[in-house]
């Protein structure tokens, strides 16, 4: 199997148009309901249930056309967003109800917590340029790549590489005479390892800045504070993991070195 053979769902698909999405609300001025709904990939039907509700703010009325700005999109956003996370309608309705004035806080909350984390700019290549760098991958492998989304299939033998520098790194690691296998399932476990220290550095949020914040009535001067924070930790989080990782790997090259050394001492006597 090739590394570019493989197949994708169309959810994994679907979370590239909902950034472009994203990107797209910045720039929504005045839109009908027909161009909210190509916007937001909602159709009018739901875009109107969700203003029946009361989930969505009416839009502003002119010459008998209703037209929609930014803060509807960003809405009909955070609703899909919490409807994926699942949260039915009327979960949703209490959340937004119970917000009030700060609903436009959660909106900025929820795109703090989603914004990209220092993200790479993809690389875009073709599938002979997959096929060069990394030639037949066994099956296993291949849904091994797939599953971490390394790569992502865009059409007429294009491909986006999400991490150019991780993609790099397994080149690099082959070249060293190391089976792709074996990088593979050293990726594999970093992002298991990450994904359970990044999940504490959040249960930190949670815990040390979120519940205390919720516990005295989400007071509105401290909302900029409680969202910033997000990103100040996502910069703390990081040069702690690195300076960690730097001690661990100086200290397990020291001590493999020794056993190395002492091994080869024995031999050679």
């Amino acid at each position: 199997m090739r590394l570019h053979e493989l197949e994708y769902s169309a959810t994994e698909m679907s979370s590239v148009s909902l950034d472009t999405q994203r990107a797209a609300a910045d720039s929504a001025a005045e839109l009908t309901i027909e161009q909210l709904s190509a916007q937001v990939g909602m159709s009018v039907r739901n875009i109107r249930n969700h203003q029946s509700r009361g989930l969505l703010p009416a839009p502003q009325v002119r010459a008998r056309v209703g037209y929609y700005n930014t803060e509807h999109v960003e809405r009909l956003l955070l609703i899909r967003d919490l409807q994926a996370d699942g949260f039915n309608l009327k979960a949703i309705d209490r959340l937004l109800s119970a917000a009030g004035a700060s609903a436009a806080r959660l909106v900025n909350l929820r795109n703090a917590f989603t914004a990209p984390f220092e993200s790479e700019t993809p690389e875009i290549v073709t599938a002979a340029e997959l096929s060069e760098r990394f030639g037949d991958v066994d099956g296993k492998d291949a849904e091994r790549v797939r599953r971490l989304r390394l790569v992502t299939p865009l059409g007429e033998d294009r491909f986006e590489l999400s991490s150019p520098a991780l993609m790099k790194a397994a080149e690099e690691v082959v070249a060293l005479g190391i089976s792709l296998h074996a990088a593979i399932e050293l990726v594999e476990r970093v992002s298991r390892d990450c994904e359970s220290i990044s999940r504490a550095f959040v249960r930190l949020y949670l815990k040390e800045l979120w519940e205390p914040f919720a516990d005295a009535d989400h007071p509105e001067e401290r909302w900029d504070e409680v969202i910033d924070a997000i990103g100040a930790l996502r910069s703390i989080a990081t040069e702690a993991l690195l300076a960690m990782f730097k001690l661990r790997m100086s200290a397990e090259v020291e001590k493999q070195s020794a056993r190395l050394i002492e091994r080869h001492a024995r031999r050679a006597h």
